[in-house]
């Protein structure tokens, strides 16, 4: 990828910002409509509203538009999660409550839910990699949330990736379904799903 798919956003004039974030609208639009494979370079700055030159001002490729059109709003809804943190809270409160929060962010644009969810698979090793970043953060989440909060590990990383894991799954299911409004019922599934884990580590009675 090259350097400008990936500038700082508080760096950008208000002009290149808007530049920016109206490829990433016709990206998303033009994936939509016509799938990654199929949709151009011309489609993308056809529904973004902006020159070819725009384009190439700031990415090299589509491939590195649609990764940092990825990053973007995996990064807004991290955001929404982590500012749902309340820990006067249970963590079962909290992590349920921060899963609502970051799947009604992403709920807010079906058009993009479906390029994040299913489109970003289309590129291979780059897109897997950056799914895998947004999926680390949402596991480490889970994990320093609840660990605090029991005082111990009694949540172990690999098994909060495989609840990540879960929850994609879940929402890829409600994507092919067009049943995106029911997303939040990804979060209880998510929250039921850690209390059996949780559950299954903590001591037992002898």
């Amino acid at each position: 990828m090259d350097d400008t798919s990936t500038m700082d956003a508080s760096t950008l004039t208000p002009e290149t910002a808007e530049h920016r974030q109206r490829l990433f609208i016709g990206m998303a639009q033009a994936v939509t409509a016509k799938g990654y494979g199929d949709s151009t370079i011309a489609d993308i700055v056809r529904e973004a509203g902006v020159s070819r030159r725009t384009f190439y001002e700031h990415f090299a490729t589509k491939a590195d538009c649609l990764i940092a059109l990825y990053e973007s709003a995996s990064r807004n809804a991290l955001n929404a999660l982590r500012s749902s943190l309340d820990p006067h809270r249970s963590w079962q409160t909290q992590v349920e409550v921060a899963m609502v929060a970051y799947l009604n962010c992403l709920q807010r644009n079906p058009l993009l839910m479906r390029t994040l969810f299913v489109e970003i698979l289309g590129l291979g090793a780059p897109g897997l990699a950056a799914r895998r970043r947004v999926n680390q953060e949402i596991a480490d989440f889970m994990c320093k949330v609840i660990n605090a909060s029991e005082g111990r590990d009694v949540l172990a990383p690999e098994m909060a990736m495989a609840v990540v894991g879960g929850v994609n799954e879940l929402a890829l299911q409600l994507i092919e379904q067009d049943r995106v409004q029911n997303l939040q019922l990804v979060a209880a599934t998510a929250g039921a799903l850690l209390r059996a884990v949780v559950g299954a580590t903590a001591p037992h009675p002898p």
